[in-house]
């Protein structure tokens, strides 16, 4: 069995409150990752699913070393970026792209499409002059835009064609693993269907791996080979999509997929209602974090903390009575 392309051991990433005018938490922990463990192998899309706050994106910014875990192991091809100076990660930084969320604000408004994507090839000294000019008129093609767009700025082009800007620097230096974190969350429906076709087709023809963060579940599902579930910054339920989909065992997961809405049957799936709001991290529950929001939670739920459990198909699992 091949060496996944990354692997994360026991990952927690907690920042220091430091107070301020009307702040109550001064010198709290906020626990954004909570030990998050799980692997991606080379060449599929791993999705990450859970309600906004619950650390995605977090965990996809540690994964890139921007921020610094406080414990754990971030392994990629059997190195742990965790124990890397600047210097040493800036050539695997060249291997780990991100697309973001917002293609209004992730593109530089005073540089011009050919400045945003040749950039990459600029930092990393790709090709010379030449070279790197041929590569950008490619790579805006890659992604469906002309060469005629090169010197234009970002405020005059549409939220898919941003975004489509954003692939095209993501994809500029063949990386092996790409980050993305929400990208078709700002856009139109129709808009979300072309750029999720776009990521696939890319990931054919270049052999990409992605990890695909998104707090749709239906959006992760349809382009998802695996599908990791998070909340107040724990994995919780993990398995194939058809296993996560199909069968949920954690009564969050089932909350999640019921209120994904249902138009090819006649009778709609009953909405699961999940009753108060998600729980500070700085304070979180004790034993299940879920417990006091869960429909099936028992007293013992408060004093004893699930694991996440494996079961003959590979399901995991982090509930006592799922």
């Amino acid at each position: 069995m091949t060496e996944p392309l990354l692997t994360l051991d026991q990952v927690t990433k907690h920042f220091t409150l430091e107070g301020g005018f009307g702040r109550q938490e001064e010198g709290g922990i906020v626990r954004a990752l909570d030990g998050v463990s799980f692997s991606i192998n080379k060449g599929e899309t791993f999705g990450l699913v859970g309600e906004s706050g619950c650390g995605k994106s977090t965990l996809g910014l540690t994964i890139l070393q921007l921020y610094r875990p406080t414990s754990g192991k971030v392994i990629f091809e059997g190195q742990d970026l965790a124990v890397l100076g600047d210097k040493a990660l800036k050539p695997v930084r060249k291997r780990l792209q991100m697309i973001f969320q917002d293609p209004y604000a992730s593109l530089d408004p005073r540089m011009t499409v050919g400045n945003i994507v040749q950039e990459p090839l600029d930092i990393h000294r790709v090709g010379n002059k030449a070279e790197r000019k041929e590569r950008l008129r490619e790579l805006l093609e890659m992604v469906g835009l002309s060469d005629a767009y090169i010197d234009r700025y970002p405020h005059e082009f549409s939220g898919g064609q941003r975004q489509r800007i954003g692939i095209a620097r993501a994809i500029a230096i063949n990386p092996d693993l790409i980050i993305c974190d929400e990208p078709v969350s700002a856009l139109d429906v129709s808009i979300q269907v072309q750029i999720l076709n776009l990521l696939e087709d890319l990931q054919k023809e270049l052999n990409l791996t992605y990890l695909f963060i998104a707090h749709n579940l239906a959006v992760v599902a349809h382009i998802s080979d695996r599908i990791g579930v998070m909340y107040l910054g724990k994995l919780i339920e993990m398995g194939t999509t058809a296993e996560v989909t199909d069968t949920p065992q954690h009564p969050y997961t089932q909350s999640l997929l019921s209120a994904v809405p249902e138009i090819t049957k006649r009778r709609q799936k009953k909405r699961i209602q999940l009753e108060g709001d998600v729980p500070s991290p700085v304070n979180p529950p004790s034993g299940c974090y879920f417990h006091p929001r869960c429909p099936i939670a028992k007293p013992d739920c408060a004093e004893h903390e699930p694991q996440l459990k494996q079961n003959e198909s590979g399901h995991r699992v982090a509930c006592h009575y799922a």
